[in-house]
């Protein structure tokens, strides 16, 4: 299960091999997610009961933090606070 501390967060750090590291709106992660697995194939077997693209990219964001998209090669994305609560 994943951390509900996790789902609060509204930003996250991308990592993408090559490429500077992006910082995205929660939203903005799950569009990013959703794109890096229409060109995904072999999908991960923990990912194939779910109907569409957007519900297999929310999984992910809530249960995992990388994604290899071919041998040796990782996307990363990680949960980041850009303000502390209460601000």
């Amino acid at each position: 299960m994943s951390d509900p501390l996790i789902r609060e967060l509204d930003h996250y750090v991308v990592l993408e091999p090559g490429r500077p590291q992006q910082l995205l709106t929660a939203e903005d992660t799950l569009t990013w997610l959703t794109q890096q697995l229409q060109h995904l194939e072999p999908l991960p077997a923990d990912l194939l009961a779910l109907p569409d693209a957007a519900a297999r990219a929310q999984r992910l964001l809530e249960t995992a933090c990388e994604l290899e998209l071919a041998p040796g090669v990782v996307v990363q994305w990680f949960a980041i606070r850009l303000e502390p609560p209460g601000s």
